[in-house]
């Protein structure tokens, strides 16, 4: 049964992905019997869900609610803020707002998913006013970020203003776009914010994140140090502002551009599509990069996180057109994402067999992180003065750490919460007053599933146990096969074994347990899983097959 959980009189927030975590964002926000979503992002799969590439936020508690979502608001286009749009927009059926650049993305995934015409998409300029939305009113405040137009959200409500910063940090010089200033923050400060919902990912940072213009002046100064030597620079694809100094380094030290990646040519085609790098060098191909003299080339690549099948990836397996040389050099413009570490470190290990150069973050500063170190969440503070501090998108440890930094800071009254806390942020003392279904979901190949069902449950037992088939034939020896069991030269030997097991275990059978397929079926189970375990020491999974016999 539903519980009730309609927001009254009063102003409600929960996320349903993002909080206790790194990556799939999903926050609602709660006023008057009305809801809207704030991001609907995904994360990447790990060990934990083998097979599976992309893990979702299981939405049952707004799906239940759909006829009171008004709306889904995206902060900005990185994959943990707008990656799930295309599987779950159109069946919850309301319209999305983004600015252009965002916009753009969204709409090709929705294409791609034949989806298009379903979804409606309101593309808002980054100076467009207010947005009325129910007894909401959205704007958005443009901040920096590792992306083209990162926006925090002030969200009017009937009991005062939120606001949502969505990813952000300070950059006096952030190459693209034009971050709201210190005196536009404070002023919307003065105008009163009753709740700042903060992203908490630098928190444990003692120093600010840095700026991009910095990340230009080393770039170029590091690119300039390998004078005719092949560069390769890999980079997050959705970093237009590094997209930009790539190119002008590119220009000013003699290389020409080349493009390896599909989703770095995706990037740049959307960025222009925007207005930006309008003077983006013009990238020549394979062929011609690989006919001019290795000075002259700097390589943008894929890849940098470890991904097998990127381009960076394969010019260390030395099976790309792009070759790569002893003394060519890579330059790593990306910080290592928690869990990609053994990936990074086999592709780095590649290329290091191979001579080539590395230069990563730590041993020369090109790059910055896109989120706030404490200066910065000090800073925000000082000039909004919420009354309310609520961290998001980071482990609990983050979140924690930033509540305690709020307190510290004067800030009156801070919730540290995780995915599924229902929050009263007013009237009266803000805290949780509930907690709903907040879950994962699992793309698994074609499907949608719960990401601890019982499928994903007997993969884990199968990778880590193995498996065992035994196959019960009338008046026949039964048939068993194994896989996965470290037997290897001892394999006949154990299923001959196993096979006399079975036997003996259905012969102990008396009566009635003689002729019932169940039990049958539980005697052959137990044998067969007890002969694996005598001689392997694993307990895997088996199947017992009976012919004719209901399963």
């Amino acid at each position: 049964m539903t519980k009730e959980f309609s927001p009254k009189d009063e102003v409600l927030f929960c996320a349903l992905g993002g909080s206790g975590e790194i990556g799939m964002n999903v926050n609602l926000y709660g006023a008057q019997g009305k809801w809207i979503m704030v991001d609907l992002g995904m994360t990447f799969s790990g060990s934990e869900y083998p097979g599976v590439e992309l893990v979702f936020a299981d939405l049952e508690f707004i799906e239940e609610r759909r006829e009171d979502l008004l709306a889904i608001v995206l902060t900005h286009a990185h994959e943990d803020h707008i990656g799930a749009v295309p599987y779950f927009a159109a069946d919850l059926g309301v319209p999305i707002y983004a600015t252009p650049f965002t916009a753009d993305l969204v709409a090709r995934k929705l294409e791609e998913a034949g989806l298009l015409d379903e979804v409606e998409l309101n593309i808002i300029p980054e100076d467009h006013g207010p947005i009325p939305i129910g007894p909401f009113a959205i704007t958005y405040v443009p901040l920096a970020h590792s992306i083209a137009e990162g926006n925090a959200l002030l969200i009017d409500t009937p009991h005062g203003r939120i606001f949502h910063t969505g990813d952000w940090k300070l950059d006096e010089e952030p190459i693209i776009g034009e971050p709201t200033t210190e005196e536009e923050l404070r002023a919307i400060g003065d105008n009163g914010v009753l709740a700042l919902v903060c992203d908490s990912t630098n928190v444990f940072n003692p120093r600010a994140s840095g700026s991009e213009g910095a990340v230009h002046r080393a770039l170029m100064e590091e690119v300039a140090r390998h004078a005719g030597k092949r560069v390769v620079v890999t980079t997050f694809a959705s970093n237009v502002a590094r997209l930009q100094t790539l190119g002008e380094v590119a220009r000013e030290t003699g290389r020409r551009i080349v493009v390896a990646g599909r989703s770095l040519e995706r990037i740049i085609e959307v960025a222009q599509d925007n207005g930006y790098l309008a003077d983006f060098p013009e990238p020549v191909d394979f062929d011609t990069a690989m006919g001019l003299p290795r000075g002259e080339v700097l390589i943008l690549a894929t890849g940098g996180q470890g991904e097998p099948r990127a381009a960076l990836a394969r010019m260390a397996e030395g099976n790309h057109p792009i070759e790569l040389a002893p003394g060519d050099v890579v330059l790593f413009s990306s910080r290592q994402i928690p869990g990609n570490e053994i990936a990074i470190g086999r592709v780095q290990n590649q290329l290091a067999a191979r001579g080539i150069t590395m230069v990563t973050d730590r041993q020369a500063f090109i790059h910055v992180s896109g989120h706030p170190g404490r200066p910065e969440l000090e800073a925000l503070y000082l000039w909004l003065r919420p009354q309310v501090l609520v961290p998001v998108h980071g482990e609990m440890r983050h979140m924690a750490e930033q509540a305690r930094l709020g307190k510290v800071c004067g800030i009156p009254a801070q919730v540290v919460q995780k995915n599924g806390d229902l929050v009263r942020l007013a009237p009266g003392a803000p805290g949780k007053i509930a907690e709903v279904r907040a879950g994962r979901l699992v793309l698994d190949g074609d499907i949608i599933t719960p990401a601890n069902g019982e499928a994903m449950t007997m993969r884990r037992r199968i990778a880590a146990e193995g498996l065992v088939v035994v196959v019960l034939l009338r008046g026949q020896r039964p048939v068993i096969e194994a896989v996965g069991l470290p037997l290897d030269e001892d394999l006949p030997e154990f299923l001959d074994e196993a096979a006399e097991d079975v036997l003996a275990a259905i012969g102990r059978l008396k009566g009635r347990d003689g002729r019932d397929p169940e039990a049958i079926r539980e005697a052959a189970r137990l044998a067969a899983r007890r002969a694996a375990q005598r001689w392997s020491g694993k307990r895997p999974q088996v199947r017992v097959i009976i012919p004719g016999a209901a399963a």
